[in-house]
């Protein structure tokens, strides 16, 4: 049967809540976008800390935060998970029995997406875009490949050419077609999670952010900066910091597409929730792909494992290591756009995508040696001799 069996939902609903399925009520600022959300299944633990990032070298008065959204879960992690408690609401509403999805080899929505449904009890089919070199060979265990391959996904591999010349969405319904021929019920998630109902994960998650301001005096933010993939976590971010009180003007890093793809994308996001907005008034795109999605040079990385080794927070290569990157290059070449401001970083997760780059990473990474043991283990009789 598909969805959450009763007596999981049931169970759930009395203890904490965690996995359970929950009427959808809107932000007071928020009633007039539509179509609004019925229900959402809580899949993330919230809310994610925010807390100061003592980052290096930034401009005079400068205070960087960082939301910690990739604390919202292990398997089911960072910004993917705001998106799929509506989606997979929305899955169960319509009777779905799996799930189709669609991204890169490494994608952190695809492997969310996995352990979302079977946690709801779903199947999941997920088109994976890699090179033509490997599109016939076993795909591997690295990173988000071993969580999809060891909660039971299937995966389909489309090499990047077939996925540029057919796009997304087509492969999807393809994939769809032959899976209602075989008497499925299938529900197919868009790349990233984001069209307009994935978009109230993030305008969620602008009244989350909100009330811990609300508790906290002192805390009020200038600046969002976050990484842009797919369109639906700035579309929400964006819409929620201009119809709310925060008001703060949002930043977003875009790590594949370029900036009027994205501008134009998020339009179609926020003109699917009827919000009279345009994207350029509320957002401002700015391209950090660098060598190309999930490429990294060797400054990038170098960057990544030097914030770490600073201040403790690993970053990822493909979203938040290239925003953080393209923030800070542009705060030293711009910093009096920069100066005396108050700016929250949204790490959007993606841990499990560093395995990838573990060749590229091993010549950066911390030493290590074996432990010197000359002269320093006494006998058991207690003479000091060595045995």
């Amino acid at each position: 049967m598909a969805g959450v069996p009763a007596t999981l939902s049931a169970s759930a609903a009395q203890i904490g809540g965690f996995l359970s399925k929950k009427p959808y009520a809107p932000p007071s600022w928020a009633t007039h976008l539509s179509p609004m959300p019925s229900h959402t299944f809580s899949l993330g633990h919230f809310p994610t800390p925010i807390h100061m990032w003592n980052l290096p070298n930034l401009p005079e008065g400068t205070e960087v935060w960082i939301k910690r959204d990739d604390l919202s879960g292990m398997q089911l992690s960072g910004n993917k998970v705001r998106k799929l408690e509506f989606l997979m609401a929305d899955a169960v509403a319509q009777g779905a029995d799996c799930i189709i999805t669609v991204g890169g080899i490494q994608s952190n929505h695809c492997r969310a997406t996995a352990v979302a449904a079977k946690y709801l009890n779903l199947d999941c089919y997920l088109i994976l875009r890699t090179s033509k070199l490997l599109v016939d060979k076993d795909p591997g265990l690295v990173g988000n490949l071993l969580v999809e391959r060891l909660v039971g996904a299937h995966i389909d591999l489309v090499s990047k050419e077939e996925y540029g010349k057919i796009g997304s969405v087509a492969l999807a319904d393809l994939l769809k077609k032959r899976l209602l021929e075989e008497g499925r019920k299938p529900y197919v998630i868009p790349v990233g999670g984001s069209n307009s109902l994935g978009t109230w994960g993030y305008i969620e998650a602008i009244r989350e952010i909100e009330q811990q301001i609300q508790r906290s005096a002192d805390a009020q933010f200038d600046d969002i900066v976050v990484a842009c993939g797919s369109g639906g976590t700035i579309a929400g971010l964006a819409l929620g910091s201009r119809l709310s009180s925060l008001k703060a003007k949002v930043h977003a890093f875009s790590v594949c597409d370029d900036p009027e793809y994205f501008y134009d994308y998020v339009q179609g996001l926020i003109d699917g929730l009827q919000s009279g907005l345009d994207s350029h008034d509320i957002v401002s795109i700015e391209n950090a792909k660098g060598l190309g999605y999930a490429m990294n040079t060797a400054e990038e990385l170098k960057f990544v494992k030097d914030i770490a080794a600073a201040t403790g927070i690993v970053l990822d290569p493909v979203y938040s290591g290239k925003a953080a990157y393209g923030l800070l290059k542009d705060m030293a070449g711009n910093p009096a756009k920069w100066k005396g401001r108050k700016i929250l970083f949204v790490h959007t997760g993606g841990l499990l995508g560093l395995y990838d780059k573990a060749d590229q990473l091993s010549p950066l990474a911390g030493s290590w040696r074996r432990m010197d043991l000359e002269h320093s283990i006494p006998r058991k009789d207690g003479t000091g001799k060595m045995f």
